[in-house]
């Protein structure tokens, strides 16, 4: 601060700066400076400038400046007074008119200096290149993410459920993110309201309360309202924009016609002038259409608006007509295979931010020159093949842009084991459910459940985020996490490239597509079929290895080999043959499920994974004998492979229990070294030494370690996590020569092995027992073969009593891996985050699921359809009668003649119509052709020796037959209808003597002597005799005629003939086109309720008919083909209506039900806005959210100690099925039934809004008690030793429902704050303090190090 400066009249002030920003301030002073001028009093003090402020005189100020509305003085001045004047509120408002935005505008194109080439250096300057961009994508790009500032800094990295999500990169044309006004607001109803002296809007949308203003004061006015010049005004402005607007289509489509007199041109192209000539005709065909639409514009009130857009439609067509080039739609997914990238890649990419040891693969130099160029990659190759590589690449380019890089994996294991890999070159930071490690730096690894999290809740860090990187791709096919990846896919900015890495698929770009389309940006997709390491695959059978495949081509050789010597091996011990698969398959999937149901337990009975069938029997001695069988398989195995050089071995069993057992039959062999030995020795005393003593001597640990120092290892999920890594990383360093393990050791561990061994081809995935996918077992066998180190990897099945069929074999070696299919399902989270806000709607989500993908696609052109059938002229119907009805008519003919068919269908299979078809009986025959039906007569029926009637019909003659072929099927049958052909109820006609079948003077002998179908005419009309099948009888008529069959069949007669179709034409002569029908009912005695309710039905409807004005109309036939084709018409426009709407969408009925049921147990109110209890809901992700949120509101925790809430909500996060009953307390048995009872009330509220859940399941899959007294002992402090005591659950499985459920107390102490209930808060953070000790939260070896 400076000294202070001398003034006149004795008036000191300072001048000088503070704050950060430097502000000038200046500041009065006293005349004389005092030393302690705080404890003085100033020798002179200036009056106060203004008086001293009150509220009162605050609110006085503010109510005289700015809420008392005042008159123009001028105006409304005395003089003027009772004068009356015309006033404008609006003129007087001076609304400043802005100009409207332009559509686009130019704009220049930055680029990183790093991407700037120097043949763009100007004078050593960078001019930058210009584009044409919307206006509109400027816009949003302003409002990318949530509001600004945020709240807090603490939620950077995980965000908050306060923030907003950020917007989805491609949602851009979401409706959704228009802003939507009240139609009060828009239609200018409130401003009328509120000059006509009502009310004002006090409540917002969708708020429940509002702020009460009282009523406002009311002034006399006169309102002048000029109807006509508005309309006008309104009028014109309306026409101006609509030509504006479709001047762009006028001009396109002279474009596009310029494009079509180019490839006319072209005298190359016959084939597309060909499609020209057509595609003229249709625009021909369609200007004619158009300019009758242009005539008729007045009368029907057609825009010309319409008219254009309808032209410029026809144009798109009329280019897909001669072309496959214009007017396709664009391709998302970008494929290039033509080697020019890696040809040139270090020209092209000259300084590379990352330098690698070894010459890289032209996928890898691909993909890393798209990086470059900062787009998206589809990376899909072999394990091992060098994926890793693009990942690298895009760290190393984070850390070059300032930027940030996230590796998503699909499980914790790869993330802790990528996070030590990169530890080493990169800024790199960890984030999963339980860890949390340098969130700041630049390079990210996580698993994609807590990407997700972050995006719903809108962390600040998505905005620094320039790459993330997709790995194992493939896991898009989990039917439980599967939507995981569709969901991140989905929610992420635009301003976020993506970098997809998976295993071979036969749908890459069909994914890539879907991806590209839903982001609106190029995916570029690269890869390789080629391994780097080839693989052989062999039988191990009878103690020899057999080759069945090489190089991806089958050998059938191999099996065939194997087969011979199983036969001389079972003929040798008196047997018949080998077994085929088909009964092992039998018999082994009765042994896996035996093994099933005891699956967890240490001991339990022998298992058979193989699939190749020796059987159990249950007996303890056979049980000892298998085991003993199965440990010298093993030992002659790994005999084998050692003689042959073929270790490490990683051998794959699809059960927990079956490695344990496979690994505890090798006691005898011993496969490292002494130095091997040591090295084991000291690593494992440096890994478990972290633990505590009582844990060091738990029995896994001292059994595993016994097996790694003889070079064995098991690996699954039942191990301890801390045994697991150490197994892990002792196999990386080559001193484990066999390793039996699941296969998650496939998914989640970068560690190859020179050989791979199959147990066998079936597992049990959680519902049944399956032969394995080509893509599971390309998966596993994929670790064989270190590249670098073996030029084969070796791949073997092992085969004891029997050998698998060869269509097995081929289809799991050379067979096509599984297709990345769709598993998108809504979820009630999902649901409530997207409510939150109202720029993003559940709809964008599903209609951008991969499982929509496809109908998506279709949109545009359904588009184009539906416009076309809307502006298509509709055809009106004059009426004699005055207003017609037939439209009411066509709908009860229609109806009649459904239920006509039913009735005809039945009674020609019932057996009682059988009796009436008798030689002479008058029929109606279906028509084969779209004319009249026909009447005839039978003149023979079925016999032994031919099966069918023989039946002579009455056809037209040709001019009448060509008059009916131009009305079409339904004409004729619309007018046979009318006069009730079908079966009109009658009364019942006796059957007299004259009706006498036969009055030839001589017996026939029922032979055949004319050839079928013999054709004739007769009395002017055709005929013909053919043979009819009992189902081709359309209705059996009332009427009989007399005939001569030996006249028509054997000696032909023309005068018989004549005679005959005379009588038929006798029975059309009353005006009825056929003879009246048999009753069903009254004549063939027909007692089917079904059919005598149909029978009712159809009599109502013809009397309806009857009455209606249209009935007997002389006009009916030609009114009623009109009424079809309109009738049709709609039905088109309606379905494709629908097809565009979200109605369509799969999981439409889904939303609905589940919206309901938020409302229901008021997550959501009736406006579909989120209240507290939704809002606690979005805080569960380990648990189901509806439970959790339920036990929570009904406050089920409160009367529980903080190690009784902790064990009881272990139901919400363990995973087994099958468990021991746990030994509960009074309380936590009270607590468990509560909390069950809850889950089937849920479940039960769910089935009536029809979802499809069964309560029972539902409240049995969502809650799983066996682990409740486990972690209540562990709580209270019991050691990990003893509470394994209490379960047959695997140690490894107790670690990770513990580790879950600290995640789970953090998740309930939120949803407390959120609450405001601050004693359960408090009991949250006391229950995740009692569980994490010791083993259970021990660190991982990958993070720490060893």
């Amino acid at each position: 601060m400076d000294p202070p400066l001398p003034v006149a009249n004795d008036l000191g002030f300072r001048v000088g700066f503070s704050g950060h920003s430097g502000h000038l301030r200046v500041e009065p002073v006293t005349t004389v400076e005092r030393p302690n001028p705080l404890r003085s009093i100033p020798d002179f003090v200036l009056p106060p400038a203004f008086p001293s402020e009150t509220p009162e005189s605050i609110k006085n100020y503010i109510e005289e400046t700015y809420l008392k509305p005042r008159l123009d003085p001028d105006e409304f001045s005395p003089e003027k007074a009772g004068r009356q004047w015309e006033f404008d509120w609006f003129d007087r408002a001076e609304v400043p008119l802005e100009p409207s935005l332009p559509r686009s505008v130019v704009v220049p194109i930055w680029e990183p200096p790093f991407r700037r080439s120097n043949s763009e250096l100007v004078k050593g300057r960078w001019e930058p290149k210009f584009e044409e961009v919307d206006v509109s994508d400027l816009t949003s790009g302003a409002v990318e993410s949530g509001p600004l500032p945020r709240t807090s800094a603490k939620d950077f990295v995980r965000g908050s459920i306060n923030n907003r999500p950020f917007r989805p990169g491609g949602l851009d044309d979401s409706q959704a993110m228009e802003r939507i006004l009240p139609e009060g607001a828009s239609n200018g109803e409130w401003v009328h309201e509120i000059l006509s002296g009502g009310s004002a809007q006090t409540i917002p949308p969708s708020l429940k309360h509002g702020v009460d203003l009282g009523a406002l004061k009311p002034y006399p006015y006169s309102w002048t309202v000029y109807e006509d010049t508005k309309s006008i005004k309104s009028l014109s402005v309306e026409k101006l924009r609509g030509l504006s607007v479709q001047f762009d289509d006028l001009f396109k489509k002279a474009w596009e016609a310029d494009v079509v007199e180019e490839q006319e041109e072209d005298p190359t192209k016959e084939q597309e002038d060909g499609h020209l000539s057509e595609s003229e005709t249709v625009t021909l065909e369609i200007e004619a259409g158009t300019a009758e639409e242009f005539s008729q514009a007045h009368d029907n009130e057609i825009s010309l608006d319409d008219i254009l857009s309808a032209d410029s439609v026809e144009s798109k067509l009329h280019l897909d007509g001669f072309g496959n080039e214009v007017g396709q739609q664009k391709a998302w997914a970008m494929h290039e295979a033509s080697g020019r990238i890696a040809e040139r890649f270090y020209e092209l990419v000259p300084d590379m931010a990352l330098e690698f040891p070894f010459e890289l693969d032209s996928f890898q130099k691909e993909a890393i020159y798209y990086l470059e160029k900062g787009e998206s990659v589809f990376v899909a190759a072999h394990t091992s093949a060098g994926k890793t590589v693009v990942a690298e690449y895009a760290f190393a380019l984070a850390s070059k842009h300032c930027t940030r890089a996230v590796y998503t994996a699909p499980i914790k294991t790869i993330s802790n084991q990528k996070y030590r890999d990169f530890c080493g070159k990169f800024d790199v930071g960890l984030l999963t459910g339980d860890v949390s490690l340098r969130p700041e730096a630049s390079c990210l690894i996580m698993t994609t459940e807590i990407l997700r999290s972050m995006l719903y809740r809108g962390a600040d860090i998505i905005r620094d985020i320039e790459w993330v990187i997709f790995d194992e791709v493939h896991y898009v096919n989990d039917v439980e996490r599967g939507v995981v990846w569709e969901e991140v896919i989905i929610m992420l900015p635009r301003h976020i490239n993506i970098i997809l890495l998976s295993a071979t698929v036969p749908n890459t770009v069909e994914f890539a597509d879907w991806i590209g389309r839903t982001k609106q940006k190029e995916i570029r997709v690269t890869g390789t079929t080629k391994r780097p390491v080839p693989l052989e695959h062999c039988l191990f059978y009878s103690g020899e290895l057999y080759k069945i495949c090489e190089n991806e081509t089958f050998l059938p050789q191999g099996l065939k080999a194997a087969k011979d010597v199983s036969k001389k091996k079972n003929l040798t011990a008196g047997g018949s043959g080998p077994k085929t698969g088909t009964s092992a398959g039998r018999d082994n999937a009765r042994v896996q499920k035996r093994d099933n149901m005891s699956r967890g337990k240490q001991h339990g009975n022998n298992f058979s994974g193989t699939g190749r069938g020796y059987q159990n029997n249950g007996n303890g001695q056979n049980n000892w004998e298998l085991r003993r069988a199965d440990a010298s398989m093993w030992l002659m195995l790994i005999n084998k492979l050692s003689k042959k050089s073929l270790l490490p071995v990683v051998i794959f069993c699809f059960s927990k229990n079956r490695c344990d057992r496979s690994a505890d039959s090798m006691t005898g062999t011993d496969l490292t070294s002494s130095s091997e030995k040591s090295e084991i020795r000291v690593f494992c005393d440096k890994a478990f030494s972290r633990l505590k003593g009582s844990d060091r001597n738990l029995p896994q640990v001292v059994r595993v370690q016994d097996l790694l120092r003889r070079g064995i290892g098991v690996h699954h999920a039942g191990l301890l996590p801390i045994v697991k890594e150490v197994v892990e990383m002792l196999f990386c360093r080559g001193v484990i020569k066999v390793l039996f393990s699941t296969e998650t050791f496939a998914m989640g561990v970068n560690a190859p092995a020179r050989t791979v061994v199959f147990d066998g081809l079936r597992k049990f995935d959680g519902k049944e027992f399956r032969q394995l996918l080509p893509g599971e077992y390309t998966q596993m066998a994929g670790r064989a073969g270190r590249r670098g180190l073996d030029k084969i990897g070796t791949v073997i099945l092992m085969c004891r009593d029997e050998l698998p069929e060869e269509r097995d074999l081929k289809h799991v070696t050379v067979g096509s891996a599984t297709r990345l299919e769709s598993q998108f399902r809504l979820t009630y989270i999902m649901i409530l985050h997207l409510l939150r806000v109202e720029e993003l709607k559940v709809e964008d989500m599903l209609k951008r699921s991969f499982a929509e993908f496809h109908a998506q696609k279709k949109l545009p052109e359904m588009q184009q359809l539906l416009k076309l059938k809307l502006n298509q002229p509709t055809k009106a119907i004059e009426c004699i009668k005055g207003e017609p009805t037939i439209e009411e008519y066509y709908d009860l003919y229609t109806e009649a003649e459904t239920y006509s068919n039913q009735i005809s269908e039945a009674i020609m299979q019932s057996p009682n119509t059988q009796q009436f078809l008798t030689t002479g009986r008058v029929v109606v025959v279906k028509s084969e052709s779209a004319q009249d039906h026909l009447l005839g007569v039978v003149v023979k029926t079925p016999s032994q020796t031919n099966k069918l009637y023989i039946v002579l019909v009455i056809k037209p003659d040709m001019p009448s037959s060509v008059e009916n072929a131009s009305g079409g099927g339904s004409q004729n049958q619309s007018n046979a209808f009318d006069q009730g052909y079908f079966v009109i109820p009658k009364s019942r006609r006796g059957m007299g003597d004259e009706y006498i079948t036969s009055v030839s003077a001589r017996k026939g002998r029922g032979v055949i002597n004319i050839k079928l179908p013999y054709l004739g005419s007769a009395s002017g009309m055709g005929y013909e005799v053919r043979e009819v099948d009992s189902k081709e009888f359309l209705c059996i008529c009332s009427s009989k005629i007399k005939i001569d069959q030996v006249g028509l069949l054997e000696d032909v007669s023309n005068s018989v003939y004549a005679k005959t179709v005379q009588l038929l034409l006798e029975l059309k002569s009353d005006g009825n086109k056929y003879p009246p029908a048999l009753d069903p009912v009254k004549d063939l005695k027909l007692r089917d309720v079904l059919l005598v309710q149909t029978y009712h039905k159809w009599t109502k409807l013809l009397e309806k008919m009857s009455q209606n004005p249209c009935h007997g109309c002389i006009k009916l036939e030609e009114h009623l083909k009109l009424a079809k084709e309109m009738k049709k018409h709609k039905e088109e426009v309606h379905d494709l209506q629908f097809q565009i709407s979200d109605d369509a969408l799969q999981q439409m009925p889904d939303f609905q039900g589940r919206i309901d049921v938020l409302k229901k147990i008021g997550c959501i109110d009736e406006d579909l806005v989120v209240q507290m209890k939704g809002r606690v809901a979005c805080e569960m992700n380990s648990g189901e959210e509806l439970i959790c949120t339920e036990c929570l509101f009904e406050n089920q925790l409160d009367d529980l100690e903080p190690e009784e809430a902790v064990a009881l909500m272990s139901a919400f996060v363990f995973q087994q099925k099958n468990t021991s009953d746990p030994s509960l307390t009074p309380t936590l048995a009270k607590a468990r039934q509560r909390l069950y009872n809850t889950a089937i009330r849920l479940g039960e509220l769910q089935a009536h809004f029809h979802l499809p859940i069964n309560p029972e399941e539902y409240a049995q899959e969502n809650l799983k008690f066996g682990l409740v007294e486990v972690v209540y002992e562990w709580a209270k402090g019991t050691p990990f030793a003893d509470i394994c005591e209490l379960t047959d659950v695997p140690e490894g499985l107790i670690v990770r429902t513990i580790v879950r459920l600290d995640e789970t107390c953090r998740e309930f102490k939120n949803s407390a704050a959120i609450m405001g209930n601050s004693a359960l808060c408090k009991k949250m953070e006391i229950a995740s303090n009692a569980i994490k000790r010791d083993i259970v939260f021990a660190a991982s070896l990958y993070i720490t190090g060893v």
